[in-house]
């Protein structure tokens, strides 16, 4: 197939590789022009786990090291005012947050156990499931990162390119290969990118991080909306159950939902078309300003046409099929909480932490709880919830009733506890202005007590910073930490939605809710949406009719 280069930018230079633009803009891609951060391993386990955290060198510390997942946590003390005022060296810490993939969310039994190990002898009980199907873990020394890296990675696990502008985490269904609704089961593409292009110098320097994500589930729960490429199970109507592909996708303070391609892959095109889109961000990718060097910016500049020509024409040399755009999921709710029949007869169980805060001690009783109901398998999720896999009928009753005994809700997880999210927040972010988790927990156990029969689906999602690593901009509630009068606050964001409401939230102008005010306004606005709705009208719908006066 003939090539189809485009023409380049004539008025500035945006550090496009394709058009032979490789002079350092900034900083970022200085450093990483300078050295390759994959490399930065070597001096990790060579020197500054001997010399300890004086002996990092700065471009490695806030930079390189991310390419293992390793970010430097916020010095405990520093309030949210200061964030934007003091320099990165004020902040840091001399610990560090640890990201653990977990690709398609899969872990076993034994990788369980390894990680709660690492969490009760080396981060002080910590551990998070993120919504990117993560476990994150904090206080940890650079003097302990190889003997944990040793660790995880004789069980299979490993935090490269966990961080840094590489391809993280490739999401996936939590229960691929078992629900008896899948469509088709995306987890041997999942596990040939990761096997075969993880840690491969052609894309451990990409403009910004580049999210994956693929899932053959009806119930869309992978977020595929705001992923730079997204793979979505569908039924094409001759070549049978294939992806929708998606591009473009990212929140953050700029949010842009993905794009359909009108393009059918096939599984075993997946590998193929993946490395043909990361190639694409590579070389054409903006990196001359970091705040427009996520893909999302280019396929809004090129459009879903053009950017399927380049995709077929210049990295593919074939093209691929049209295909359907995927229905919308059954129902208002994809995190897989409570009890639901596998295909091959047994069941798997999704349960609801509290805004993701597990510990180590608690991930040591999970382990034994699954031993004990003839379990090997865990799944993570974007919702910051967990799933037990492979559970037979008579061992699910003492598997539930032992989880909601660990504090795990199940069959006893309200609405506001499964529909939740919260970021790491002021805790241990160095961009976070305000406190997130132990807020949000405060928050659900209030709106339980208040609104014990409410059950709609609903999403509130608390954010430190507007980075929106908890996508505010797409839940029914989404809450941005701020600052109102020096006091801790949120502006809100009413109405986003993914699945069956994809869309962006709107601001409520002028409106900051003060911190201990939260339970407070979720409670009114709740009961206005209660008292109004309609039968089967969802939050986010409801949202787009109500008055003004009724959102505030």
């Amino acid at each position: 197939m003939a090539q189809t280069r485009i023409a380049p930018p004539a008025a500035r230079n945006e550090g496009q590789w394709a058009f032979d633009q490789r002079e350092a803009l900034n900083g970022n891609e200085q450093f990483k022009q300078d050295d390759d951060g994959l490399n930065v391993r070597a001096r990790i386990e060579e020197v500054y786990s001997r010399e300890g955290f004086a002996s990092i060198a700065p471009e490695d510390l806030r930079g390189r090291m991310r390419w293992w997942g390793l970010y430097t946590q916020r010095k405990p003390g520093i309030d949210g005012g200061k964030t934007a005022t003091l320099e990165p060296h004020e902040l840091d810490d001399e610990y560090f947050m640890l990201r653990v993939r977990c690709d398609g969310g899969a872990l076993s039994l034994e990788q369980l156990r390894v990680i709660a190990d690492i969490s009760r002898e080396f981060g002080r009980d910590t551990a998070d499931i993120t919504d990117r199907q993560n476990i994150q873990l904090h206080w940890i020394r650079i003097e302990d990162v190889p003997e944990i890296w040793r660790r995880l990675e004789a069980v299979g696990l490993s935090t490269q390119e966990a961080c840094g502008d590489t391809p993280r985490v490739v999401l996936g269904s939590p229960v691929a290969g078992v629900a008896a609704d899948e469509i088709i089961d995306g987890t041997p593409a999942v596990r040939h990118i990761v096997d075969n292009f993880i840690g491969d110098p052609r894309f451990s320097n990409l403009p910004r991080k580049f999210k994956t994500a693929i899932s053959g589930s009806p119930h869309h729960d992978v977020a595929h909306e705001i992923n730079d490429v997204a793979f979505v199970g569908v039924v094409h109507p001759e070549l049978g159950p294939g992806f929708d592909l998606w591009v473009g996708g990212g929140l953050s303070t700029n949010p842009k939902l993905g794009v359909r391609l009108g393009a059918f892959v096939t599984l075993e095109q997946i590998p193929d078309v993946w490395v043909g889109v990361v190639g694409i961000f590579r070389d054409y990718g903006y990196r001359r300003l970091r705040t427009r060097a996520r893909l999302k910016f280019l396929v809004a500049d090129w459009g879903p046409e053009l950017f399927r020509q380049v995709l077929e024409t210049e990295y593919l040399g074939f093209a691929l099929s049209d295909g359907p755009e995927p229905p919308p999921p059954p129902t208002g709710r994809r995190d897989h909480v409570g009890v639901h029949p596998q295909a091959d007869g047994q069941f798997y169980v999704g349960v609801a932490p509290t805004v993701g805060r597990i510990s180590g001690p608690m991930l040591t009783d999970l382990a034994d709880l699954m031993a004990a109901a003839g379990s090997d398998r865990l799944r993570l999720t974007v919702e910051q919830k967990l799933v037990v896999l492979d559970v037979a009928a008579d061992a699910v009753d003492p598997l539930v009733e032992g989880l909601e005994d660990l504090g795990l809700a199940v069959r006893a997880a309200s609405t506001f506890r499964r529909g939740t999210m919260a970021c790491t927040g002021i805790e241990f972010c160095k961009l976070a202005i305000v406190e997130t988790k132990a807020r949000a927990t405060h928050l659900i156990g209030e709106l339980e007590n208040r609104l014990p029969t409410f059950d709609q689906p609903i999403t509130i999602n608390l954010n430190g910073c507007p980075n929106s690593c908890a996508r505010i901009q797409t839940a029914d509630i989404g809450l941005k930490g701020a600052l109102a009068g020096g006091e801790d606050g949120y502006q809100v964001h009413l109405g986003g939605g993914l699945g069956l409401t994809s869309g962006l939230g709107k601001t409520l102008r002028g409106l900051r809710v003060p911190a201990e005010e939260l339970p407070d306004y979720i409670e009114r606005v709740t009961r206005r949406f209660d008292e109004q709705r309609t039968e089967g009208e969802l939050f986010a719908q409801w949202t787009q009719r109500a008055a003004e006066e009724d959102l505030r």
